[in-house]
């Protein structure tokens, strides 16, 4: 169940929100960092990461669930933000070349026909970067921050999820190493507990970040079996008894003649 935009918001507002901010927009940033004249969009809440892409990509919108509702984003300027069925968005078939879901995946009613969704609009040799609560993480374990609400997830739930709508798992990454605690030493210890944190524990970040691309099949099958040529069957021998009854082979039309044989 998806959170109310008023308290996604307000939780970006607070010290606890702006740390994470900057510790997950790092993260996001060096997963992509150039985008220039790329579409770039935005699935759940991910305006708090959108920002620092807008002066570089080509394009940039910020699409939210009717289940959370819409802000207006961003503050000056043109409003980029729409809402949205988060399982038929309102885009041209392979139209975006980055996507970025956060606060969408663990909180989508329907998570696989969602994705499938997200693989519709994504260009082929597009990204797309799902920024996903840990299972493993202390920041999924309580409710006072937007991560512990949802459905956490391991790597191994996110890659059979990723395949089952047909994307390829290809980079990793984690934030938030420190606890999820709004007091002052462990805001202003945060990038220490990041560095320390990635080299000692890396399974228990509070966030799993996963790089994926769209998978495309050619359509083979049905042309693989039209060139198949049907087996050749073997005539089979006039019984004696039938001979001496004057039968003879061009007397009999077979009922199901070989491929290539000639009825007469």
């Amino acid at each position: 169940m998806h959170l109310d935009v008023i308290d996604l918001r307000d939780f970006y507002g607070r010290p606890l929100g702006r740390v994470a901010r900057r510790l997950v927009g790092r993260a996001v940033r060096a997963c992509w960092p150039d985008v220039s004249g790329m579409t770039v969009a935005g699935l759940g809440y991910a305006t708090p990461y959108l920002g620092q892409f807008r002066d570089e990509a080509g394009r940039v919108l910020a699409l939210m669930p009717a289940q959370q509702g819409v802000v207006h984003w961003p503050r000056d300027g043109k409003y980029l933000t729409g809402l949205v069925d988060e399982v038929c968005l309102p885009l041209p078939d392979s139209s975006a070349d980055r996507l970025l879901l956060v606060h969408q995946l663990e909180a989508a009613d329907q998570m696989r026909p969602a994705l499938r969704e997200a693989w519709r609009v994504l260009a082929p040799g597009g990204r797309i970067l799902i920024v996903a609560p840990n299972r493993r993480g202390m920041w999924a374990r309580g409710e006072g921050t937007p991560f512990g609400h949802g459905t956490p997830f391991s790597r191994g739930q996110l890659v059979a999820l990723l395949r089952s709508a047909m994307f390829t798992p290809v980079e990793w990454s984690s934030a938030l190493f420190m606890p999820p605690i709004g007091w002052r030493f462990f805001l202003r210890s945060a990038v220490a507990w990041e560095r320390v944190g990635s080299a000692l524990w890396p399974r228990f970040s509070g966030v799993i970040l996963v790089e994926a691309t769209k998978q495309i099949y050619a359509p083979t099958g049905h042309r693989e079996r039209a060139r198949r040529r049907l087996p050749l069957v073997a005539p089979a021998r006039i019984p004696a008894s039938a001979r001496e009854a004057g039968f003879s082979g061009h007397d009999v039309t077979p009922s199901c003649p070989a491929a290539g044989a000639r009825i007469p």
